[in-house]
């Protein structure tokens, strides 16, 4: 349609949503669907969250439009989150708050692109990065992982991607879609190499920051380098910890100019986000936090019946990853084989529709996170449903001819 605006050339539409749709709507349509697609928590959000939201509520604090971007009781909540978490000071005016993560991210981007400027990306990535980046002009570049190297970026890697035209990494641990997280010594090695580059800035997407298992112990970019500090975005949110995905708060604290630049965009485009959700998130982050290691423990057994299950199924390795609620199983070895339906198998989407098809479970191929064949799942589903998805996938494999 010659109406439409070139820019939409250069991205496609959201696989992770597109799945979710679909399983949506075949449940809507009668059939028995389980869905693994939605990177969400099961768990309700916390009550507490929801009565300080009730209470601004019925205070009158919700009806108004607020600073565009965020109240200063939410900004003063996130100052206090970084020094007590991750040992950074971020004053209020480094300080920036949006309408989830993605927009914070979307908004960097927006201020800081120009035409023929890169962004290294460590693949399997998040689907949106690239999109984004060309959305705002630039040129993503892909740093492939490997599952042998536990899908994390190699300094070697990393420098051989950097040119004069790099402006920033996007760096995701806990990662979106493998689960993979960097230790401290794996992420000095990253953040060794970016000190040789002074142009290239780190954007860290730490949304799953207190989603780790196995006594793993997080550390973001800035806090391991204090001399990246002036170039670094540290990106957070209450969207996967507290449970609160549908509330759509992000924040992020970085150098000053950096962040009224991003301000700047918001006001134009959303302005503030909901006020009702920014008096929940303040009690998120100020009030108990008790909840998240009882629901990271049912996480973890989420987790290991998942590897557990899924490297029993006929064609599939699926490595044990540090953190957030996702595995990435290769399905390799299923490729070239048979589905029931008489469909030969020659990639991920293949297996993911045969499986959904065949089987009722929803899952998302590996192809849009930038790595395959492989297919991502979220394990923040009730147990028992993931259970029996995990015997639908064994028995589908099976079949395979």
């Amino acid at each position: 349609m010659a109406f439409l605006a070139e820019t939409l050339k250069r991205i496609k539409p959201s696989a992770t949503i597109a799945v979710t749709d679909k399983a949506r709507a075949l449940k809507q349509a009668g059939r028995d669907v389980i869905g693994l697609g939605a990177g969400e928590p099961d768990f309700d959000t916390p009550d507490n969250i929801k009565q300080a939201a009730i209470k601004a509520i019925e205070s009158g604090k919700a009806s108004k439009y607020t600073a565009v971007d965020g109240i200063p009781e939410l900004k003063a909540a996130v100052s206090a989150k970084f020094k007590r978490e991750n040992k950074l000071d971020y004053v209020p005016k480094q300080i920036i708050v949006g309408t989830g993560g993605k927009q914070v991210l979307y908004n960097a981007l927006m201020v800081t692109m120009n035409p023929g400027d890169e962004v290294i990306i460590p693949a399997p990535y998040w689907v949106s990065y690239p999109d984004m980046v060309m959305l705002a002009g630039g040129t993503p570049v892909e740093v492939i992982t490997t599952m042998a190297d536990g899908f994390k970026m190699r300094p070697e890697a990393l420098e051989k991607a950097i040119t004069p035209k790099t402006k920033w990494i996007i760096f995701n641990s806990p990662s979106n879609p493998t689960g993979a997280a960097y230790t401290r010594a794996e992420l000095k090695a990253v953040t060794d190499v970016l000190m040789r580059h002074p142009q290239v800035h780190i954007m860290t997407d730490d949304m799953y920051e207190h989603l780790v298992y196995d006594d793993f112990v997080f550390t973001t970019p800035a806090e391991v380098e204090p001399s990246l500090y002036e170039r670094t975005l540290t990106v957070n949110g209450t969207s996967k910890a507290y449970c609160m995905t549908g509330w759509r708060i992000g924040y992020a604290g970085g150098p000053e100019p950096l962040i009224k630049a991003m301000a700047m965009i918001q006001s134009q485009s959303t302005s503030n986000p909901t006020a009702v959700s920014q008096w929940a998130a303040v009690e998120a982050l100020n009030g108990p936090q008790d909840f998240i290691p009882k629901h990271n423990k049912i996480f973890k057994e989420r987790r290991d019946l998942c590897v557990s299950m899924l490297n029993q199924a006929k064609g599939l390795e699926c490595p044990r990853p540090e953190g957030a609620f996702y595995v990435y199983p290769s399905c390799a070895g299923t490729m070239g084989r048979t589905a029931p339906s008489g469909k030969k198998l020659s990639t991920d989407e293949d297996f993911v529709t045969e499986l959904l098809e065949t089987e009722g479970v929803a899952v998302v191929q590996g192809t849009p996170f930038g790595v395959g064949p492989a297919f991502r799942i979220s394990y923040a589903t009730k147990t028992e449903d993931l259970e029996e998805a995990c015997r639908r996938i064994q028995r589908f494999c099976g079949n395979l001819k």
